[in-house]
């Protein structure tokens, strides 16, 4: 299969979907591999490296579309490189359709084959290739929030793990998945004072047994979210609804309770956000302020920390590639469900239930894609 690594257009993005040990792989099982000019210079993959990799450079992005059967990216992809895609041409990449009609319109019109990272499944009923930027993006969450709160920014001035004599800030955690256990584990290290709201009692019990008296985990409820933002200095949202829309736990009538000076940080935003108050936001303007609460609502924040996030990625996606590469995505898909699952648009038909029910729009399976 030919194989194209296009380099990321999106506003401070410098990830890239492959590194030279993950093209060397593929090469070696007997694929080529177009990697873009300058795709991972700015986190220290050169063209050189790739070369030794066996991959052919590229000086173009426009090429790599044209000729590849199938593109691995990171983010998703732009509305000109939406443009560059083709019918039966694979996209594997993380898409977040739900709250992206616009992407989600022209992805269909292109006839490829989009398969999101975010929804491919493992045994364990987990998100493996969400995982990583779960965990990155939970814990640059609390530096996001300590850097929030100073008053230079618009916070508090709070440092959140005081020091002797000044108590530390209250950090509330909504969701206790990867983002949110990452983020808690973090602020607990800071010396925070920790509470993490969830809706599992099974999760609060596993974060019960896992940090102990470090921790305070309250089942959610509208009133408990109601109560504790009260009194909170840092609200970090990370609820996650697999491929649909996060659900908006704090409304804009709930900033009107908290702390001049608070900060939140929507981890969900990918998602919709699950403020109500939540709009995206960059790298290079990260925050607003709504209510006197600083809101930092980045989209893509792993892509801070681009070499981390990258190899972290790739030690996830690469399995899934390779099958991808090797048997092709009819075949693929047929021998794994958890693989199945990332399918969100195939030939023009939404094929993800989350995202078709977000965008009320009609659904077909991908069996009815793929075949059994």
């Amino acid at each position: 299969m030919l194989i194209g690594i296009p380099r990321e257009i999106k506003n401070f993005e410098y990830r890239v979907g492959a590194v030279p040990g993950s093209v060397r792989e593929l090469v070696a099982c007997g694929h080529r591999v177009l990697v873009q000019k300058g795709a991972g210079e700015k986190i220290g993959f050169l063209d050189a490296m790739y070369k030794q990799a066996g991959a052919d450079i590229i000086d173009y992005a426009e090429e790599i579309y044209q000729r590849a059967d199938m593109i691995i990216k990171v983010k998703e992809p732009q509305p000109a490189e939406c443009k560059m895609l083709r019918e039966n041409q694979v996209l594997f990449a993380y898409l977040h359709l739900a709250p992206d009609p616009e992407q989600t319109k022209l992805l269909q019109e292109s006839g490829c084959i989009a398969i999101a990272y975010e929804t491919v499944t493992n045994a364990q009923g987990g998100l493996p290739l969400l995982a990583p930027m779960s965990e990155v993006a939970g814990s640059m969450s609390i530096q996001a929030g300590a850097s929030a709160l100073e008053i230079v920014n618009g916070g508090r001035g709070m440092l959140l793990g005081g020091v002797p004599g000044v108590p530390p800030a209250y950090v509330l955690v909504l969701g206790g998945g990867k983002a949110g256990t990452n983020a808690a584990r973090v602020a607990m290290g800071m010396g925070a004072n920790v509470a993490v709201i969830d809706n599992s009692l099974q999760r609060l019990y596993e974060l019960d047994l896992r940090f102990g008296s470090q921790i305070n985990t309250i089942f959610s409820t509208r009133d408990a979210i109601e109560k504790h933002i009260q009194t909170a200095d840092l609200v970090i949202g990370s609820v996650l609804i697999p491929g649909g829309s996060a659900p908006k736990l704090v409304t804009k009538a709930m900033l009107k309770s908290m702390r001049a000076g608070a900060a939140m940080v929507d981890i969900s935003i990918d998602q919709g956000g699950c403020f109500e108050s939540s709009h995206p936001t960059t790298h290079e303007n990260p925050t607003f302020i709504e209510e006197g609460v600083v809101h930092y609502c980045v989209t893509n924040m792993p892509g801070a920390v681009p070499r981390t996030s990258t190899v972290a990625l790739n030690n996830a996606t690469l399995p899934f590639s390779l099958a991808l590469a090797n048997l092709g995505y009819k075949k693929a898909m047929q021998r794994d469900h958890h693989l199945r699952n990332g399918l969100n648009i195939a030939n023009g038909k939404i094929t993800y239930k989350a995202v078709a029910e977000a965008l009320h729009q009609p659904y077909t399976p991908a069996e009815q894609i793929i075949g059994e």
